[in-house]
Parts: C-alpha cells; sequence; structure tokens
C-alpha cells in the first residue's frame, strides 16, 4: 500500500474536516461566537458559575453574540460542555435548540426557563444536572476544566426530538444537520 498516498488522503480529510467546522460565509467572513462575559482562554467569572455541588456562583447563563452564520443556515442550536469532567463522556451544562435563523445573539440570563428571555421557538434541552436550562461550571477540586459553547448554523428549521432528549441525543441530531460552528472556551477550576 502507497503510505505517502494515504498519508495525503489523510491530510485531505482532515482539512476538509476542519473546513466544515467553521465554513466561511459570504464574502470570506468566519462564523463566530462571542462574549462580554467570557474571554476566550481566560477564567469564567463566578456570575457564571453554578450555584451548588459546592459552589457558590450566580448560575447566569452568558450574554452571547454571532456572526457571519453560513448560507442556508435555517436555525441555530448552542451546546455548552465540559469535557474534562470525570464522567467518560463529559458533563452538559447547556442545551439549546431550534433558535429561529434571524436570531444573533442571547443576553445574560436567558437560560433561566423562568425569565422567558429565549426567542420564540427555542427550546431548552436536560443538561446533566437534570434539568433544562443553564447550569454553569462547577468541577471538582484540582485542575481547571475547559467550558465549551458552541452554536451551531442548522440546514433544518426544526430538530424533531422528544421533549426529554438527552443532550448526546439533540447533540447527535445538531451535528447531523450542522452547516457548520462556531465556539467560545473559558476555564473554571477550585
Amino acid at each position: 500500500m502507497n503510505t505517502a498516498w494515504m498519508a495525503g488522503a489523510g491530510l485531505l480529510a482532515v482539512a476538509a474536516m476542519a473546513a466544515a467546522q467553521t465554513p466561511a460565509a459570504g464574502g470570506g467572513r468566519k462564523f463566530t461566537l462571542s462574549s462580554p462575559d467570557i474571554a476566550p482562554g481566560k477564567t469564567i467569572a463566578a456570575a457564571q458559575v453554578f450555584n451548588g455541588f459546592g459552589c457558590s456562583g450566580g448560575n447566569v447563563s452568558p450574554a452571547l453574540s454571532w456572526s457571519n452564520a453560513p448560507a442556508g443556515t435555517k436555525s441555530f442550536a448552542l451546546l455548552m460542555h465540559d469535557p474534562d469532567a470525570p464522567t467518560g463522556s463529559g458533563w452538559w451544562h447547556w442545551v439549546v435548540y431550534n433558535i429561529p435563523a434571524s436570531t444573533t445573539s442571547l443576553p445574560a440570563g436567558a437560560g433561566d426557563p423562568k425569565r422567558g428571555q429565549l426567542p420564540a421557538g427555542a427550546v431548552q434541552g436536560r443538561t446533566d444536572f437534570g434539568t433544562a436550562g443553564y447550569g454553569g461550571p462547577c468541577p471538582p477540586p484540582g485542575k481547571p476544566h475547559r467550558y465549551y459553547l458552541r452554536i451551531y448554523a442548522l440546514k433544518v428549521e426544526k430538530l424533531e426530538v422528544p421533549a426529554d432528549a438527552t443532550a448526546a441525543l439533540i447533540g447527535f441530531n445538531v451535528n447531523a444537520a450542522s452547516l457548520g460552528h462556531a465556539e467560545l472556551m473559558g476555564l473554571y477550576g477550585r
């Protein structure tokens, strides 16, 4: 077997996957996600930290905005995940889907189901805390964990998932319908 050909094919596959994850919008602009509450790669503030499990934060979801979604976007999904949680599969902190394509931001606190700040039609899925809505960082003591917020541009107007779907099932459907995503990663440890 030709190892040079295999290496070249592998590099092409990696390049294709990277391009599919963060496609450029018309004019070559990159799909981006930002927050005034979470600086990329920096420590997440106490306002966003969970209030429970030994943590005493404000548990307020961060304000988020995104721009330059890929052409053909019909809706968005937002997933917040900690891949460093000692569970074998990470920890899902926030799951929102069926966000209308016309939406480009969420205000701080939108993750609280009692506030009603999500756009009409948007649905909050069940997190690993066992409930719908935002649950902030609260890792066990030790090294800081990484918290990825990802906004996915979807090629469907609505995800058809059961009302009690797990975050993993929602994530599977999000990835199947994804045109690309933008991400923001913050850190938190105690």
